[in-house]
């Protein structure tokens, strides 16, 4: 009995010890498992930690910020690697633009230096009779048209050159007294002088008296001689017309010098002188150049078309020059007070029609560029004097700078459009704003368009928007003057001008259809 005691002891005790290693095993192993998983996690937190020290961007929306490769949520490009510390942090307000992104967006920059600025002026206008060379026909005496020499108007006369045939009673009394005072001249010349010098003050010549004297015959009829060489661009007159004296028969151009008269915007009579020369050509003669000087300037602005005429004479040889042709011509003025001024490209500057603004690139190599607002002077066909807010030597971005803006505009920082800047919208709409206008329209330009009205400036600017690639279009009824903001890639500035002029109004380059024209509204006529 007693060994059988012993042994149930000895096997209970042993399932104790069992049960505290099997305890021991159990209990002791999760402590371990969970020191290693801690050591693993710890592990992953410190290679998360590695993969977030690499920013992956935007090369276009440079405000998306990724921790891995990927496409860009607003544009589905390819992001690329941002090297966070590359960029300086001591300006908040400059924009950072990677290489990758500066050569997408092709922002190109150049240096800004100092010139002795030319500007062209371009004006349009019409070949005009000199008004010197204007003569009229006139009877000097009265009378009836007998005879009509010359019978259509255009018809080429020349000096000395009969012109019509007049019967006149009192020419037929004043012959009379002629042969009378020629039987007595040698015993009263007072007389005989008397008789001639009438009929000189009837415009016959010498010849004509004497040989109506030698004759010793009545002429019923005196011959209209022409007074000048020249072109009939008037008949008043028709067979069997009573005329008085005084009475205008015909008028005669002389077409050996014309004038072109040239019409001159208030914007451009400042850069207009007389002795300047304009370079011109005429619509009906092309590859044909012509030159003169500038000889008048109107002091009188016409009230209806706001322009001053310039004139330039000219010799007409051959006679090619004909009234009425359209002519274009380029005045090329030096602006002796911007001489030594700074000069940029156009497509440098961004117009919001309150501010002008540039982008300065940072010395150095990379891509990194400051908002500066600038004065302007006068425009010089493809580029700006510049009168205030940038210095010699400095670089500006000169293509592309539609481009940083819309980067400085993503970022929230100052912009063509936002002055102080603001937080950055979201990428998603952000994207639907821009991805379309902000991008694309990288160029800038402005040129005369015709019109007088409100009804004019939404025809104007309906017509340049209709066209591909054009993000605005801002004309003005004070100075005739389109701005716009446009895609060169998808459209130039000769396309706008074709398109507007088929609308009814004149650009610098190109005119309006007349029958286009000629169906605007009574207030839209800017040709009168």
């Amino acid at each position: 009995m007693n060994k059988l005691l012993s042994n149930q002891y000895v096997r209970g005790g042993l399932f104790v010890v069992i049960g505290l290693f099997i305890g021991w095993v159990v209990f002791h192993s999760p402590e371990k498992a969970e020191e290693g998983h801690n050591h693993a996690t710890e592990e992953h937190n410190h290679a998360a930690e590695a993969g977030k020290a690499e920013v992956w961007t935007c090369s276009m929306h440079p405000n998306i910020r990724m921790e891995e490769p990927g496409k860009c949520p607003i544009c589905a490009m390819d992001l690329i690697l941002l090297n966070s510390g590359s960029s300086p942090q001591s300006d908040a307000m400059a924009i950072h633009l990677t290489k990758e992104a500066a050569q997408l967006a092709n922002v190109q920059t150049s240096v800004v230096s100092r010139q002795n600025p030319e500007k062209e002026v371009r004006l349009y206008g019409k070949v005009q009779a000199d008004e010197r060379l204007l003569q009229n026909q006139v009877a000097h005496i009265s009378g009836r048209v007998e005879k009509l020499l010359v019978n259509f108007t255009g018809e080429p006369v020349r000096k000395g050159q009969k012109l019509a045939a007049i019967y006149s009673p009192e020419l037929v009394t004043a012959q009379q007294e002629l042969l009378e005072a020629s039987k007595t001249k040698q015993s009263q010349p007072e007389i005989y002088e008397a008789a001639k010098e009438k009929l000189r003050q009837w415009k016959l010549s010498d010849g004509q008296i004497l040989a109506i004297e030698n004759s010793h015959n009545i002429q019923p009829n005196i011959d209209i001689e022409a007074t000048t060489s020249g072109i009939v661009t008037a008949r008043r007159i028709n067979m069997g017309d009573y005329v008085s004296q005084g009475s205008v028969l015909f008028e005669v151009s002389d077409l050996s010098r014309v004038w072109i008269l040239f019409d001159a915007y208030e914007s451009d009579l400042p850069f207009l002188k007389n002795g300047d020369q304009i370079d011109f050509t005429i619509q009906a003669l092309p590859g044909t150049p012509f030159s003169g000087k500038v000889k008048f300037i109107d002091p009188v602005i016409d009230p209806v078309n706001r322009v001053a005429k310039v004139r330039v004479e000219i010799g007409n040889p051959g006679g090619k020059l004909k009234p009425e042709m359209f002519a274009t011509g380029i005045v090329k003025s030096n602006l002796a007070e911007y001489k030594d001024k700074l000069v940029i490209p156009a497509s440098a500057v961004l117009w919001t029609g309150k501010r002008s603004v540039v982008y300065v690139k940072q010395a150095g190599d990379e891509a990194i560029f400051h908002l500066r607002e600038i004065e302007l002077g006068p425009k010089l066909g493809e580029s700006y004097v510049i009168t205030e807010g940038l210095s010699d030597g400095e670089e500006i971005v000169t293509q592309g700078a539609f481009s940083v803006d819309a980067a400085a505009q993503l970022e929230g920082k100052p912009s063509m459009m936002n002055q102080e800047g603001n937080v950055a919208s979201t990428g998603h709409n952000h994207g639907e704003m821009s991805s379309d206008q902000s991008a694309g329209a990288s160029d800038h330009a402005q040129f005369k368009v015709s019109g007088n009205c409100e009804m004019c400036k939404e025809r104007i600017e309906t017509a340049a928007k209709s066209v591909s690639g054009v993000a605005s279009a801002e004309w003005s009824s004070e100075t005739k003057l389109l701005h716009l903001n446009f895609d060169g890639g998808k459209t130039n500035v000769d396309n706008i001008q074709k398109v507007i002029a088929k609308a009814g109004h004149d650009t610098e380059k190109f005119k309006a259809p007349d029958n286009v024209y000629n169906e605007l509204p009574e207030c839209c006529l800017y040709r009168k």
